[in-house]
């Protein structure tokens, strides 16, 4: 569990369209295997430290014939922002997937000091 040790927390929301490869024949509407797409993200505004994200699919097409297969994780997580990573494998055909993400942190406070 984390602990906010402050009276300012953050909250900084958004969402993200991550591809839309049946437009374009795409690796993820027309490969097999491993495939992934990642997006950066960045935050309104820093946190204070790396804060808690939580992604979810908000909007997945695929094609109905094959496996729906998806892994959807936010990584590289820092005050500033993190990359929203989308993988699939096998022979899952995903034409299109929107990704939304919630970040919830500490924020700086003017009366932090760094001592360092």
């Amino acid at each position: 569990m984390r602990r906010l040790n402050k009276h300012l927390i953050g909250v900084d929301q958004g969402s993200v369209l991550m591809f839309s490869d049946f437009e374009s024949g795409g690796p993820m509407w027309t490969g097999t295997g491993p495939r992934e797409s990642r997006q950066g993200v960045r935050f309104a505004a820093a946190f204070a430290r790396p804060p808690a994200v939580q992604v979810a699919v908000t909007m997945w097409d695929s094609d109905r014939r094959t496996n729906q297969r998806c892994d959807l994780t936010a990584e590289a997580v820092t005050a500033a922002g993190f990359t929203l990573v989308f993988r699939t494998w096998g022979d899952s055909r995903v034409a299109r997937l929107r990704a939304d993400w919630l970040a919830i942190g500490e924020l700086p406070d003017e009366d932090d000091w760094d001592v360092a």
